[in-house]
């Protein structure tokens, strides 16, 4: 087998995966601050796309919404 030449590893592999004073993604209140997201604990389309999400939120207000996932 050919060897594999390859650079040097940024990070030396005993370095903590999180830093202290970084917020992690599933920290509370994240979700809050994430665009879709309402604080009644609905969504919207933009919460699932970035395309036109206008046109993806139900045609009328007593619909519900659905956003995937």
């Amino acid at each position: 087998m050919a060897p594999i030449s390859v650079g040097h590893p940024d990070v030396r592999p005993d370095t903590p995966s999180h830093v202290p004073g970084v917020r992690q993604g599933n920290a509370v209140g994240s979700y809050e601050a994430q665009a879709g997201h309402h604080t009644d604990g609905t969504a919207d389309a933009r919460r699932s796309t970035g395309i036109r999400p206008a046109d993806r939120n139900p045609v009328s207000a007593r619909m519900p919404n659905l956003p995937p996932g």
